[in-house]
């Protein structure tokens, strides 16, 4: 697609739901007992894959209309053979926690990906999942998937995470459902919270200590009714457009505002951003509100520590509003940004550069000069949805035209943002 620059942008928009929790939603569902009924699904995708993996392991799931699904759980042992690999297509999110489930199954089963899955690290959920008693190999003996993974009887550990990762934690506590014993994570920080809120609901005997999650086995799950508020990750990209584009007052209705997940809302404030919370909401344990964003006079600031799990995933779209703001920005402690779909600080830097930006990589991130004027280019994004939507935002501000060639990229997890953006422009 090719992008050119755009005076403000005005008016309304609904964003997708929240990837992370629409993955659970149908695990969640499919190993509790009873039906489910899940509204706002995102059916991006990754969702989407969860949603195959788990068919192929005997779950009825049914979509009787655009973004509402039906699941028909079999409960925690009611799962069946696969008869064929599983494909999680570019997901890491169902990659990672559905080997925590299937590490307790009583049967077998090969787990694959992408391109980008085959090379993204498994080393992390394999290695507390052994401890656990998990019989699960790497294929190539490269710590990546295809996965090999044969149902073993488990025990419960507590396991301390080198990094604070969802995924992880996550993996590590839907092993812990079919454990011997209590099961306990401690991550240096605390990640998102998604996966704790929904067991809670579905009725998983889980608690908190302060960053330490405690799950006690033998409780069966069962069948809920899950409304999705809307992905702050895809929010992401109209919060830095409206901010950086003059003139421009928008609203994003219903955004999911976890305080495990709002480190995007703080980044941006922090830069000066004009951020207004409207209409909150806590329903099903998630909060959420309809957030307006009118344009303002951003400067630089620092971005790192216990900040970095609230918004790992916002960091592109963060340094494409550093780039239009005064000052310099330091993004740090972000390391995690080199293996995700692509390496996103090479990313980040390379294509900023080549619109002009003055901007250098680190080993855990960037340091970003901002406030040169952009100018459009032909922009690399890997395949990567994140990259292609944060430089769809930078092309708008950007003088002359950009192009993106892999623009479909980000089907993965917002298929109308292209249109969603444009109904905003105004010339």
């Amino acid at each position: 697609m090719k992008f050119h620059q755009v005076s403000k942008l005005q008016g309304t928009v609904s964003v997708p739901g929240d990837k992370s929790i629409s993955h659970r939603s149908i695990m969640f569902a499919s190993l509790a007992e009873g039906t489910s009924e899940i509204t706002n699904f995102l059916e991006g995708a990754d969702c989407l894959s969860t949603i195959d993996c788990f068919r192929k392991l005997g779950v009825d799931i049914r979509k009787p209309g655009p973004g509402h699904v039906i699941v028909h759980g079999r409960g925690l042992h009611g799962l069946q053979p696969p008869s064929s690999t599983l494909d999680v297509g570019n997901s890491g999110t169902t990659a990672r926690l559905i080997s925590g489930i299937l590490s307790a199954q009583s049967f077998s089963t090969r787990l694959t990906g992408d391109a980008s899955i085959r090379k993204r690290p498994m080393k992390r959920i394999i290695e507390p999942l052994s401890q656990m008693g998990a019989d699960i190999q790497s294929e190539h003996n490269n710590g990546c998937a295809p996965l090999l993974i044969k149902g073993s009887p488990l025990h419960g550990i507590h396991y301390t995470t080198q990094v604070a990762s969802a995924q992880v934690k996550s993996a590590i506590l839907l092993a812990g459902l079919y454990a011997d014993g209590i099961t306990k994570v401690t991550e240096p920080c605390l990640s998102r919270n998604h996966s704790e809120l929904m067991l809670r609901r579905f009725g998983a005997d889980l608690h908190t200590e302060e960053t330490t999650v405690v799950l006690q086995p033998g409780t069966p799950l069962t069948g809920q009714t899950i409304s999705v508020p809307g992905d702050i990750s895809s929010a992401a990209y109209f919060i830095a457009a409206g901010s950086v584009l003059p003139g421009s007052d928008i609203l994003i209705r219903n955004v999911g505002i976890n305080p495990t997940r709002d480190g995007m809302l703080k980044a941006a404030k922090a830069m000066g951003a004009d951020i207004t919370l409207e209409n909150l909401c806590s329903g099903d344990g998630e909060p959420s509100a309809d957030l307006r964003i009118r344009s303002a006079a951003l400067h630089g600031t620092e971005i790192g520590g216990s900040l970095i799990p609230a918004l790992i995933d916002e960091l592109p779209a963060l340094a494409v509003m550093a780039a239009f703001a005064e000052g310099t920005t330091v993004i740090r402690d972000a390391a995690e940004l080199k293996v995700k779909e692509s390496n996103r600080i090479d990313s980040i830097v390379t294509n900023l550069r080549a619109m002009g930006c003055d901007i250098e990589g680190t080993q855990d991130g960037m340091i970003i000069h901002g406030g040169r004027p952009l100018h459009g280019a032909v922009i690399d994004a890997h395949d990567d949805h994140r990259i292609a939507m944060s430089f769809a935002v930078a092309a708008l501000g950007a003088e002359g035209e950009t192009h993106i060639p892999e623009s479909g990229c980000v089907a993965i997890s917002y298929p109308d943002f292209f249109q969603h953006l444009n109904s905003l422009c105004k010339a």
